[in-house]
């Protein structure tokens, strides 16, 4: 029985995992109007990704804060559905989706490290 749970664990984790990365791919068609502006962004160093799953403000000004906010709600709502959905925490699934948005970080992009700093990847 125990083995039979930890399979059952296991697969419920990979499943979610698949799921949190076909939403940040959907999220990240979901943002195609604002696709230049936030690679763009991203490419001069004025946003960074953070490990909690959200778009962070690296250089302030109207238009990023703006971005930023747009950016963030959309994720903020993406991952609500995806925690009712799978009955999991808003933690669980803003730390899955942290790590996968830092993993796809394109070289030479800022993420923030776990002291708060933005490096580049």
């Amino acid at each position: 029985m125990n083995k039979l749970i930890k399979q059952t664990i296991k697969h419920s984790i990979k499943l979610l995992i698949k799921k949190v990365s076909l939403v940040l791919v959907a999220s990240s068609m979901a943002f195609s109007a604002w696709a230049v502006s936030l690679d763009q962004a991203k490419q001069q160093g004025l946003v960074g990704e953070m490990s909690n799953g959200y778009l962070g403000v690296v250089i302030a000004s109207s238009e990023v804060n703006n971005l930023v906010d747009m950016v963030n709600k959309k994720r903020k709502d993406i991952y609500l559905n995806l925690a009712r959905k799978n009955n999991i925490t808003m933690q669980q699934v803003t730390k899955l989706a942290g790590e996968k948005s830092m993993a796809k970080t394109q070289s030479g992009h800022l993420i923030q490290n776990s002291s708060g700093q933005w490096v580049k990847k």
